[in-house]
């Protein structure tokens, strides 16, 4: 570290030190006055937030880590922009407003530093310093918030599979999973999973997968449904798809899509019937089978 970094970095922190709420009203005021806010985020929480990050800013500096890495390499430092973008993201702040309020910290300290020096270049050196080093904060700020903010659409994407996928108990040992709209690779592990787990619970011994409100049925989804039967068959239950609508039996014919091992139905109703009959011993496998 040279020499001038070093005194830049000593008048920085003693700025910090003895001018913290001054900086932390200053910050406060410019995120007010700027409209970087992006969300209803009260002002006594924007006092909090920037009294957390100025604490941590006075042991990141002390550390002997290089400018462009004081924010990533010093935990304190680093948890607490982490914590603000997380807190904004939540809020609903753009990424943009919340990589900007942090930039904003940026005048809040040159103007504290000012009050500590007149000298010009001691002022150019130190503004140099925090642009440096709230660039990177700015920028950890905007990946923390992009992650944090796909991380809850993915939490709620699977929350909705979830809830789009139910098992039904329609029977005594039959259970149903009305399926409703394009069936992929993700949401096929579900429909899997909370199958497999309704059929152990329930000691279930079919399960019907009714496609009525799957729109279109090509290769893929037939692959889907397959792997879905043949996983239901390892657990000792039978299957019967439902929905097969005139226009997919045109598609799947087309395709050349074998589905001659799966018992099909077209209706809910129907599947149910031949499913009773499969508990009965009357349906396939049994005295009386019925044709597939």
């Amino acid at each position: 570290m040279s020499t001038s970094e070093a005194a830049v970095r000593e008048r920085l922190t003693r700025a910090l030190q003895e001018r913290d709420e001054e900086i932390a009203d200053r910050w406060v005021a410019l995120q007010l006055e700027q409209a970087l806010l992006g969300t209803d985020i009260s002002e006594a929480e924007l006092r909090e937030e920037a009294d957390s990050l100025i604490d941590a800013l006075v042991p990141g500096l002390e550390s002997d880590a290089p400018v462009d890495r004081v924010v990533t390499s010093h935990p304190g430092l680093h948890q607490a922009v982490i914590g603000l973008s997380l807190r904004r993201a939540r809020a609903g702040a753009t990424p943009t407003a919340t990589s900007l309020a942090v930039l904003a910290l940026k005048e809040a300290l040159l103007k504290a530093v000012q009050l500590e020096t007149r000298d010009a270049e001691e002022l150019f050196a130190t503004a140099v310093f925090i642009n440096r080093l709230l660039d990177v904060a700015g920028a950890l700020s905007f990946e923390t918030y992009v992650e944090g903010r796909e991380e809850i659409i993915r939490r709620q994407s699977q929350q909705l599979m979830e809830l789009s996928t139910p098992v039904v108990r329609l029977w005594k040992q039959v259970l149903a999973v009305p399926l409703i709209g394009t069936l992929d690779t993700a949401r096929t592990q579900i429909v899997m999973e909370n199958l497999l787990q309704a059929i152990q619970d329930h000691e279930a011994l079919v399960a019907i997968i009714d496609i009525t409100g799957v729109p279109t049925v090509d290769t893929a989804v037939a692959q889907h449904l397959m792997q879905t039967v043949n996983a239901v068959r390892l657990m000792g239950a039978d299957c019967v798809i439902s929905g097969i609508q005139p226009s997919i039996a045109q598609t799947i014919a087309q395709l050349g899509i074998d589905l001659s091992t799966i018992l099909t139905r077209a209706t809910l109703a129907d599947a149910l019937a031949a499913a009773i009959k499969l508990i009965d011993g009357t349906g396939p496998g049994g005295e009386a089978g019925e044709s597939r």
